[in-house]
């Protein structure tokens, strides 16, 4: 059980997609964007629920404060690994929340739970001008990985 001013991470259950919804609509407002709209981010956290191939994460810093933080973790088969490998496709806190140490416990408990499903890694894409979650990021150990001699991997992505 979670004291007053302890935070405390758990991974979302099916009753609770409005509010993984509302954080995630939070984040998406965060950079400006009016889309999706919040009802059609909660239809995708059901269907990625419903799928088992993601966990949404949810956090709090008090128990009397409500969840000020979320994560989404997405898993895929790897060639590579032969096990699933783990994708930190969001994470966000809310500025209320933020410098208390609920963005780095959902990354370690995110990680946790990869590797309790098997996985052999996990990775995540990030601004390079967000300082802030870079050094998060490095704080819990991830760091940029060169896959291939005499270049670097970059994240491309196409919209189809």
């Amino acid at each position: 059980m979670s004291s007053p001013g302890t935070p405390r991470v758990w991974v979302a259950s099916p009753s609770e997609v409005a509010e993984v919804a509302r954080l995630l609509g939070e984040f998406r407002d965060f950079f400006g964007n009016d889309r999706p709209r919040t009802d059609s981010i909660a239809k995708s956290v059901e269907r990625i629920q419903a799928r088992g191939d993601g966990v949404f994460l949810l956090g709090e810093v008090s128990k009397d404060a409500g969840a000020s933080g979320v994560a989404q973790l997405r898993f895929r088969a790897s060639v590579w690994t032969g096990t699933e490998d783990a994708w930190l496709e969001d994470l966000f806190v809310a500025e209320p929340a933020r410098g208390t140490g609920l963005g780095r416990l959902l990354v370690e408990f995110g990680m946790d739970v990869a590797r309790e499903r098997g996985c052999a890694r996990i990775e995540l894409d990030v601004q390079d001008e967000n300082e802030g979650a870079l050094a998060l990021y490095r704080a819990t150990g991830f760091d940029y990985k060169q896959v291939a001699p005499g270049g670097r991997a970059l994240f491309m992505q196409r919209s189809l």
